[in-house]
């Protein structure tokens, strides 16, 4: 562990990622106009919802860093992984709802290089590391990168995001039957699901899903309303809202992650 990155390991055939907890402005945060815009967008207590995976023996990783100095589920070259539709960079400039984060001038490519040295690549060695260290124990593993996201974002999707969105970078990051297990989960909930729809997966599924080498990669996008309260404007006096007492989701949750060991466990 270091002051940015933890690693909880676990002997279970699963990894949960979380990318994009963080709230540590980290050496940046004098550029941003506003310390809080720049830490709205955070995927808020998301790894205290799963923490429950920690005690199932799935290895856990964490950062405290702020997906405003840089996104940890981007393309590391700055490639869009939506071609087409409203997204943020692997710097962002902006926050989900196109607000600028910057006062003055963006991070040019020599800090970008930089801030991917520190925290991009570490963290994502550190995850291949923790994937062939539980693949030399076991034949198939679960990874499985979790998030969250307000209910309502305009720029990025229309209307309401279904409750449960599951993306497998259309079918190719895992085997079909684990998609299939968690969408029949998810739609035995009676909360709303998709599977590869706005969201289907970042640079996590996509880069280290390789089921033909026995990693299963699986995104699931949460939205927000299914374990806190969501204003119907964030603002600093009512954001970050905090964690349910007893989330109306987190029976399928645990549902989910039981479901994503046996199947590693059935591939063994």
């Amino acid at each position: 562990m270091t002051n940015w990155l933890s690693v909880q390991r676990g002997d279970a055939p699963l990894i949960l990622t979380f990318p994009h907890v963080g709230a540590d402005l980290a050496d940046v945060a004098g550029d941003f106009r506003s310390d809080w815009l720049a830490r709205r967008d955070a995927d808020w207590w998301v790894d205290d919802l799963y923490a429950f995976a920690g005690e199932m023996g799935a290895t856990m990783i964490r950062t405290a860093i702020s997906r405003s100095v840089i996104d940890l589920n981007r393309d590391p070259s700055g490639a869009s992984l939506y071609p087409g539709q409203a997204t943020t960079e692997l710097c962002p400039t902006t926050t989900f709802d196109g607000d600028p984060l910057y006062a003055g001038a963006h991070p040019d490519a020599a800090e970008i290089a930089r801030r991917r040295a520190n925290w991009f690549d570490p963290y994502h060695a550190a995850l291949a590391a923790e994937i062939a260290r539980l693949r030399a124990r076991h034949p198939h593993i679960v990874l499985y990168d979790a998030h969250s996201i307000r209910s309502h974002v305009p720029r990025l999707f229309d209307g309401e995001l279904p409750q449960f969105n599951i993306g497998t970078n259309g079918g190719a990051s895992c085997d079909p039957a684990l998609e299939a297990a968690v969408a029949t989960l998810c739609a035995a909930s009676g909360h709303s699901h998709v599977v590869n729809g706005r969201f289907r997966g970042g640079w996590t599924t996509r880069h280290h899903g390789r089921p033909d080498r026995g990693v299963h990669a699986i995104q699931m996008e949460l939205a927000m309303r299914g374990y806190l309260t969501e204003p119907a404007r964030p603002d600093p006096a009512n954001w970050p809202a905090p964690i349910h007492p007893d989330p109306a989701i987190l029976p399928t949750l645990r549902r989910v992650i039981a479901a994503c060991i046996d199947f590693a466990k059935g591939r063994s």
